[in-house]
């Protein structure tokens, strides 16, 4: 197998699985504060890792500021907006709702990166995934009252957020370490959410640190970050930006599948054909043609 392979299949498992950490620890923390300080742990340990391996710094104000916007984007609005979506949705739901990842990506992909243009294989799967996404939107058991809606509409809104920061990465980010790129754009991301948590969730010291809790902070920020965006970064190099994105269409799979059985969580029948849909879809947009070898 591949090497990028194996790591686009491990990097499905890590992120099909941090939706139930994410729901199990909103159990106990508020959510903009705990996708803080998610990165404020994440981010620690990636600078010690930097510091060990002397990774040259970027230079440049131009460059800073590139990091800072998509480090917002990627950290800032996408997991303040899901962190505040799932606490009042199911962790399925919220995985299958940031499935809209590849739909952005296609298109934002299409305009800012030539060797990047849209091709009726990707066009194909990435409308079969989406068109999965919705067969599962449309069963009422998989939405209760609209505090879902708006937390199923703040979910989508960071897929669009994300999707942008990562194709302006593919963009523009080629020169970067993998591990720099991560580091800082965590390190700019996690400000305004520890800022705003502080401010409208209180002080962490007095949050409900039960070792359920921590137990979830902890693999959200070591495996569900640390390994998860080095394996992200370091894909990206190696593939072209919306077949990675496609992880997206794979991780619905595994979060409904550990939300019901770790969490209970029932959707109805047509999360069966959706998540067929789903898995039909990233078969068609990652193919590559027997022809010419090329996506």
């Amino acid at each position: 197998m591949p090497l990028p392979v194996a790591a686009w299949l491990v990097l499905c498992l890590i992120w099909g699985s941090t939706w139930l950490f994410i729901k199990l620890g909103l159990a106990d923390l508020p959510p903009i504060s705990f996708a803080g300080l998610r990165f404020v742990v994440a981010s620690a340990v990636l600078w010690g890792i930097v510091a060990i391996r002397k990774a040259p710094l970027p230079k440049g104000f131009r460059a800073w500021g590139y990091l800072a916007l998509t480090g917002f984007l990627a950290f800032s609005v996408n997991y303040g907006l899901l962190f505040w979506g799932e606490e009042r949705t199911s962790s399925g739901l919220a995985a299958v709702l940031q499935a809209t990842i590849p739909a952005f990506g296609l298109v934002t992909a299409h305009f800012l990166l030539p060797a990047d243009r849209m091709t009726l294989p990707k066009v194909s799967g990435v409308a079969l995934g989406i068109a999965g996404v919705a067969v599962i939107f449309s069963d009422r058991a998989t939405l209760a009252g609209p505090d879902a809606l708006r937390g199923g509409l703040a979910i989508v809104g960071g897929a669009f957020a994300v999707a942008l920061s990562n194709v302006l990465v593919k963009a523009r980010g080629g020169s970067f370490d993998p591990l720099i790129l991560a580091a800082v754009q965590m390190s700019f991301g996690l400000v305004p959410l520890v800022a705003a948590g502080f401010v409208l969730e209180g002080s962490p010291l007095a949050f409900r640190w039960t070792p359920r809790a921590v137990v979830s902070l902890l693999y959200l920020a070591l495996v569900g970050s640390v390994v998860a965006f080095l394996l992200f970064y370091w894909l990206l190099r190696r593939m072209d930006v919306t077949k990675v994105l496609l992880i997206a269409l794979v991780t619905p799979v595994l979060a409904v599948a550990l939300g019901a059985a770790v969490l209970g969580e029932r959707l109805g029948p047509r999360a069966f054909l959706g998540t067929a849909m789903i898995l039909a879809g990233v078969f068609v947009g990652t193919r590559r043609p027997a022809a010419s070898g090329r996506a």
